[in-house]
């Protein structure tokens, strides 16, 4: 079998094309990384007027310091809790759907809808169902007995920006399991089914396999979304609050940049944390992606 290769009569042609690609990359990622990087062995004084060359004084007083070793560990709380249940609840719904024979389109799109919300919105509105004057959930909350706050609890801050974070991320998840239900032969579950296994069975031994490539490159988005794309969220629910007990790595370096104006500290978080996020992915494509069945 030959397959078809597109050739160009114009050599100039193919880089032209991607000039406009490689362009923007430069110029929006490869550009300002370099900055950072570059800023992270800078040091600056009070007023901004003068520069000094520090080496790795900024990464060693970064690892020195207990705040930004909390904002590791919250963090890693963060990160595992909203992948787990993003993922968790978007396979069961995805397979609620995939068992519907009736209005799943209307419920799919329902689904898809909060993911065209903007982080910081999503934020917001789980601040106004969870705010402990106002909101609704705090009072349900408060008929079983358990008093919501919070603005003064570290468990339910933590709570609240994983639940916020997670419904974001719902709807990209519950797609792409669909999706993969849905290319499941029929033929498998069926035989399966006249052998004398359960839909229980059915689904831990046929279905969850079959979907491990999804699984594994959702596992990898999810991963890199609540390291990156949850700035918004957590600046419209608690601010990293209450002490620091939702200071995610991404919040801290916009709060010792912008807030704090330590452009240097701020520039070196930024260094580590990129080096962690590309680390976590060769660690799932290097060792993960093995237990993968294609």
């Amino acid at each position: 079998m030959q397959t078809k290769r597109t050739t160009f009569t114009n050599r100039g042609l193919p880089y032209a094309l991607v000039l406009p690609q490689l362009a923007i990359t430069a110029i929006f990622f490869l550009w300002p990384a370099g900055q950072a990087f570059y800023q992270s062995f800078l040091r600056q004084d009070a007023f901004g007027f003068r520069t000094t060359f520090v080496w790795l004084d900024n990464y060693e007083r970064l690892f020195a310091d207990p705040s930004y070793l909390n904002s590791l560990w919250v963090t890693a709380i963060f990160a595992i809790s909203t992948t787990v249940v993003s993922i968790g609840l978007a396979l069961a719904l995805a397979a609620a759907v995939d068992r519907m024979i009736r209005s799943a389109r209307a419920y799919t799109t329902l689904l898809v809808w909060p993911y065209a919300v903007a982080p910081v919105v999503a934020g917001i509105l789980w601040w106004f169902m969870f705010n402990p004057t106002i909101g609704i959930l705090p009072y349900i909350l408060d008929q079983f007995g358990y008093d919501w706050n919070h603005s003064l609890s570290r468990l339910d801050a933590m709570v609240l920006i994983v639940l916020a974070a997670s419904w974001k991320q719902i709807s990209y998840n519950f797609l792409f399991f669909l999706a993969g239900l849905q290319s499941i032969p029929h033929s498998l579950t069926e035989a399966a089914a006249i052998d004398g296994a359960g839909p229980v069975k059915r689904f831990f031994t046929i279905i969850l396999p079959l979907l491990s490539p999804t699984t594994f490159f959702l596992m990898v988005v999810n991963v890199v979304y609540a390291m990156f794309d949850t700035f918004g969220i957590v600046h419209g629910t608690t601010e990293g609050g209450p002490a620091q007990s939702t200071n995610i790595l991404v919040y801290k370096v916009y709060n010792d940049g912008f807030i704090g104006l330590n452009l240097g500290s701020s520039a070196a978080q930024s260094v580590v944390l990129m080096s962690i996020v590309v680390t976590l992915t060769v660690i799932q494509f290097r060792y993960i992606e093995r237990r993968v069945e294609y």
